[in-house]
């Protein structure tokens, strides 16, 4: 990766307020060149250049580092279930940045699975487990907290998941632009406590919004 690279995933950093060691970064930009080079062969992201990957994925995920440990506390020690985690995002993103948290990755598709799994090895991160199964199969205990970064709608997000969140825990959608239509369905006993807009440095104007909900009490 070039120092182009390193420079501006600082300048990044920087603009969302994270403190990222030397080693972080090196290991955030040895992912990106993992997902540059499995991507030529495996098709894991429609994403091709290495800046544009770096702003529209990786700053993506670094966005909502900060709402998570504002929500879950600092520093960040929960358990987290990335579903429909694709090519490890924001799954290996939290867990670099994250180092005491425990992150499971979840994909049905296997190439997605076989790949976030080689990151977790070439990295060390001890923190990181790959499941390639669909979510309704897991069988992995209950999590504090279940994310997800263009997975389903909200509804089938929270039905599809619901097994796996421990009784206190949260879920956290990542959007687009709010889901107004989306946010309609929300199952009943399920609250929808805050709608939070983010800005993604390198994104422009693009709309962020992380969807935050719980079960009702």
């Amino acid at each position: 990766m070039s120092a182009a690279l390193r420079a501006r995933l600082t300048q990044i950093a920087g603009e969302l307020d994270l403190a990222l060691s030397s080693h972080q970064l090196d290991a955030l930009l040895r992912y990106l060149d993992l997902l540059v080079r499995w991507n030529a062969t495996y098709n894991l992201t429609s994403v091709r250049k290495p800046s544009d990957m770096l702003n529209q994925h990786l700053a993506d995920c670094l966005a909502i580092i900060a709402p998570l440990r504002r929500v879950l506390g600092e520093p960040l020690k929960a358990r987290i279930l990335d579903v429909g985690s694709g090519a490890g995002l924001p799954g290996v993103v939290l867990a670099i940045v994250a180092p005491q948290a425990s992150l499971l990755c979840l994909d049905k598709v296997g190439k997605k699975a076989a790949f976030v799994r080689q990151v977790g090895a070439e990295l060390a991160l001890g923190n990181l487990q790959v499941e390639h199964a669909r979510v309704e199969a897991l069988d992995a205990g209950a999590f504090d907290a279940i994310v997800s970064r263009a997975f389903a709608s909200l509804a089938d997000f929270v039905a599809l998941t619901a097994p796996h969140l421990r009784s206190n825990g949260v879920w956290l959608a990542m959007k687009g632009k709010r889901p107004d239509t989306e946010l309609l369905a929300v199952p009943a006993d399920t609250t929808v406590f805050h709608v939070e807009p983010v800005q993604v440095p390198g994104l422009g104007d693009a709309q962020r919004c992380l969807v935050w909900m719980r079960r009702r009490q």
